[in-house]
C-alpha cells in the first residue's frame, strides 16, 4: 500500500532515496545530522519536501568536492544559506533605493 500526503512534506524516504541515489539508511543519517529537513508523522515515518533530493545533492557535492565530513558540511550549508539571505536582502534594499520617491 502506498502512502500519500498533501502539504509541503510529500515524499517518502523511499522516494527521496530513489531520487538521490542513496540507500534509505544514509538518508536517515542525513536527517539525524540535520542536513536534510524531514517531518515525522504519528507512526514515526519520515516525510520530505520535494526539494529534499536537491538538498542531498548539495550535501554530496560539498562532501565530495571539498572532502568535508558531515559536520563541516552542515556548517558550510548554514553559511551558504545565510549568505544567500543576506544577498537577497541587499538586492531588495538596492532596488528600493533606486525607486523614485513620490510625494503627494
Amino acid at each position: 500500500m502506498r502512502a500519500y500526503r498533501t502539504g509541503p512534506y510529500q515524499l517518502t524516504i523511499a522516494d527521496v532515496a530513489a531520487h538521490s541515489g542513496l540507500p534509505p539508511e544514509l538518508v536517515r543519517r542525513l536527517v539525524a545530522l540535520g542536513l536534510v529537513d524531514a517531518e515525522r508523522d504519528a507512526r514515526g515515518r519520515l516525510w520530505f519536501r520535494p526539494s529534499a533530493p536537491s538538498a542531498i545533492a548539495r550535501v554530496r557535492r560539498l562532501r565530495d568536492g571539498l572532502c568535508l565530513n558531515y559536520v563541516a558540511v552542515g556548517v558550510v550549508v548554514d553559511l551558504l544559506d545565510r549568505v544567500e539571505r543576506l544577498e537577497t536582502a541587499l538586492r531588495r534594499s538596492e532596488r528600493a533605493a533606486k525607486e523614485p520617491t513620490t510625494w503627494t
